[in-house]
């Protein structure tokens, strides 16, 4: 029988977990709320417990197994150093000798935006590009960087934090304590913001009229539809965004001239008008060599890039 690996990916709010073989074919998934105000041990015997129920689905038991976290991990020993976002922040938590032992498999962890890069990289646009960025564009902004085919990590496993590169060195206060960065300006709460500003003081009436005046019912997406249906404004707003992203993109295409900028995450998914004013900004404000090889995509994996990333990192029995 052919072997399959465990994918896991640690979210705030739910743990996602799914089995795969090397082809990238997902063979069966499932989740269960991670309750992370119990703390990481109770975490991880919830996560045992998920990889083991399908384990039984699958009639087989994975060959690895690969993480998905959401901060910072120490990837040699298997450890988890800072989690700004859990209760207790998981620092110097041993997970790969509590939960090994567990599942009945090696386990191998990396930060959760960098294991979706792996996944694109391995099972997406990636597989034919020499060099490639990833940016996932959500709640925050992450991302991750492949050179030469190889997912480059740095000495912390850090490398590819795109989001708190600054853009306005007198910007918005960011959660990662310093001003301007890019997640301040064109993340999806960054861009939502401005749209529900819009609605409340009467420039975007379309806006308006779709989310019935509820701050609450403002998304990218519902943005994206007012801008189509007439507000100006909002076009503006998501534009003015998707142009400060361009300038991100634009510092790593000067600095690592990839082969492929891949967009993934929610606001990816406001389509043309953010990836047009991407590629506009990159060709007005690259001047140091033509960037017609620079191609920028949608990610192709989609929300299944974090968990082809983990079955990717299965595979490969880590990386260091």
């Amino acid at each position: 029988m052919a072997a399959v690996y465990a994918s896991v990916d640690l979210g705030g709010t739910n743990i996602k977990c799914a089995y795969g073989d090397e082809s990238g074919r997902i063979i069966c998934s499932d989740c269960t709320p991670t309750q992370s105000h119990e703390g990481p041990r109770a975490v991880l015997d919830r996560i045992a417990g998920l990889v083991n129920a399908l384990s039984r689905m699958a009639d087989s038991s994975p060959a690895g197994l690969g993480m998905g976290c959401p901060g910072l991990v120490d990837v040699k020993n298997g450890t988890t150093k800072f989690f700004p976002n859990l209760p207790t922040q998981w620092r110097d938590v041993p997970v790969r000798e509590i939960l090994a032992p567990q599942v009945g498999c090696p386990v191998y962890l990396l930060n959760d935006v960098r294991m979706a890069t792996l996944g694109e990289l391995t099972f997406g646009h990636g597989r034919t590009a020499g060099t490639m960025v990833f940016f996932a564009l959500g709640t925050g902004i992450g991302g991750g960087v492949a050179i030469d085919g190889k997912l480059r990590l740095g000495p912390l496993g850090a490398a590819g934090e795109l989001g708190h590169q600054i853009i306005l060195p007198d910007g918005p206060r960011c959660g990662c304590g310093n001003r301007g960065c890019l997640e301040t300006l064109a993340s999806g709460p960054a861009i939502t913001a401005e749209g529900i500003r819009l609605m409340q003081t009467g420039l975007a009436p379309k806006l308006h009229e779709l989310c019935r005046g509820d701050a609450s019912e403002v998304t990218t997406k519902a943005m994206v539809e007012a801008a189509c249906a007439g507000d100006e404004t909002v076009r503006e707003a998501i534009v003015r965004a998707a142009e400060y992203l361009g300038i991100g993109i634009v510092n790593v295409v000067v600095t690592l001239h990839p082969d492929l900028i891949v967009l993934g995450g929610g606001v990816a998914l406001i389509g043309d008008l953010l990836f047009d004013a991407v590629r506009r900004t990159i060709r007005e404000r690259v001047h140091m060599f033509p960037t017609d090889g620079v191609e920028v995509k949608p990610s192709q994996l989609g929300e299944n890039a974090g968990t082809l990333g983990g079955i990717a990192l299965a595979i490969k029995g880590g990386l260091r």
